[in-house]
């Protein structure tokens, strides 16, 4: 059994995207060797997670901020709070401001 506090998680990696560079992360369940992941990802307003593949079903939740997830000509804008479901598609996500969101990805087997 493993407790972890992910407001703590998502000040730590808002401070560390601002001090090393414009985002930081940190996988708090599985990895890429697993079917499940979970990692809280600090990034500073206007940087942005770049135009990449969907690796399975996936989803994520903001956990402080306002981020705007980017689907070919679509966009979803989510605020604190909010759950984005992400496409089956390649995608990109943008902090509008600074921004901590957990990303749940389940990898297709």
């Amino acid at each position: 059994m493993q407790k972890v506090s992910i407001e703590a998680l998502a000040r730590q990696q808002l401070a560390h995207a601002a001090t090393y560079g414009r985002n930081a992360a940190d996988t708090v369940v599985g990895g890429h060797e697993r079917v499940l992941r979970q990692t809280v990802i600090g990034m500073l307003g206007g940087s942005e997670l770049g135009e990449h593949e969907n690796p399975g079903e996936a989803s994520v939740y903001v956990l402080k901020g306002s981020v705007r997830l980017v689907a070919g000509d679509q966009h979803w804008e989510a605020r604190t709070g909010d759950l984005l479901t992400i496409p089956d598609t390649r995608h990109s996500l943008v902090a509008l401001v600074d921004s901590a969101i957990l990303l749940t990805v389940a990898k297709l087997p």
